[in-house]
């Protein structure tokens, strides 16, 4: 099957949805298939257009000189149909974000191709619902034949309200390469390490998690608790505020953006995981730590729920107010925190590239039965 893979975002830009659809490509290639991408996104030496080839794949650049390198361009659009038509493609797989104008025009280019088209969204739209409603495109794509999909159930619930009663919104969850993350033994070491892996920006809710631990650490005095927040992003200078204003300095640190290898050696010196945000579509950073062993923590409504199990492979609360609940628990219960740690790392997750390649090809062959 030769597939196109269409997304505002891919490498270099560095994100969820960017590494993802990369992966995505390298595992559908891994499995047999063709596959090239389509993208807003700058390549290497901030080239805008052209095609230049990352891991193997064919990654087509169609970039216009925005500020802050913004993936948007709207004169793509005659190129990616033309390329379209050209490329021989059975199937256009398009990702969607919170705000996706390049996505947006290229699943109308695909479906006016007549060529079999799948939308995936890696965001939660419920705050959206009403003027996504209003202007009307998610049920037009599905009553055009598009098939539609979000990486979680949470995620999936706006978009099935927007498309319709009659229209099935699957499922296809994020990947994660299990080998990658595998756990290793964690060394004995004095205190509690908390981490979480994030872009620094108010959706994802820094400044909030780095409050919540400093109230564990007033609830679980002499604890050693330590909280590392890795990542990069616009909220940095505030975060560091709140740090100086909380008295952080001596248990909280910011090192930046870091590689996965880096995360990975991050993970394997830490005792537990905390995803803050509440509109987190997936997660599939709380979802690489869990695999390396750690206990996640996350809210009950995010994405994360669906692959942790209360009291099994991390802890939900419903609020912040649960979540430092949660933390309290670990922190103080060394038993429950070394029995979930070793449930983590004798139990991989489901939700491994063999298993996710497989739903997404179902989705495809759904997309052709509908074209």
């Amino acid at each position: 099957m030769k597939v196109a893979l269409l997304s505002d975002c891919y490498l270099p830009r560095l994100g969820g949805i960017e590494v993802q659809v990369h992966d995505l490509a390298r595992h559908l290639q891994g499995a047999g298939h063709e596959v090239e991408a389509f993208t807003a996104t700058r390549g290497p030496a901030r080239r805008r257009r052209g095609t230049d080839i990352v891991d193997g794949i064919p990654v087509h650049r169609l970039a216009a000189p925005l500020p802050r390198d913004l993936p948007v361009n709207p004169l793509a659009v005659p190129v990616v149909r033309s390329m379209l038509r050209a490329g021989g493609f059975d199937v256009a797989h398009v990702h969607m974000g919170v705000v996706s104008p390049f996505a947006m025009d290229c699943v109308r280019v695909a479906l006016g191709l007549q060529l079999p088209t799948a939308v995936t969204w890696h965001c939660v739209q419920a705050h959206l619902v009403p003027a996504v409603r209003a202007a009307g495109y998610v049920a037009r794509w599905a009553r055009r034949g598009a098939v539609l999909s979000a990486v979680s159930k949470v995620a999936a619930a706006p978009i099935a309200e927007l498309a319709g009663p009659l229209q099935r919104v699957a499922v296809l969850p994020n990947g994660i390469d299990v080998d990658r993350w595998a756990p290793q033994s964690r060394g004995l070491r004095p205190g509690v390490r908390i981490v979480s892996a994030m872009r620094l920006m108010t959706r994802k809710r820094p400044v909030q998690l780095l409050e919540m631990v400093a109230e564990v650490r007033r609830q679980v005095p002499g604890s050693g608790i330590r909280l590392d927040v890795l990542g990069e992003g616009p909220l940095r200078p505030r975060l560091e505020r709140a740090a100086r204003d909380l008295g952080a300095q001596s248990w909280f640190s910011a090192p930046g953006r870091m590689s996965r290898d880096a995360l990975r050696e991050q993970y394997l010196r830490s005792d537990v995981y905390v995803a803050p945000a509440q509109l987190e579509a997936f997660g599939i950073a709380a979802l690489e730590a869990r695999t390396t062993g750690l206990p996640v923590v996350a809210p009950r409504r995010s994405g994360v729920s669906e692959f942790v199990e209360d009291g099994v492979n991390g802890l939900l609360g419903g609020d912040d107010r649960g979540l430092v609940e949660a933390l309290v628990r670990l922190a103080r219960e060394e038993e429950l925190r070394r029995r979930i740690t070793v449930h983590n790392e004798t139990h991989p997750p489901r939700e491994q590239w063999s298993y996710v390649v497989q739903a997404v090809l179902a989705e495809y062959h759904r997309a052709q039965g509908r074209a």
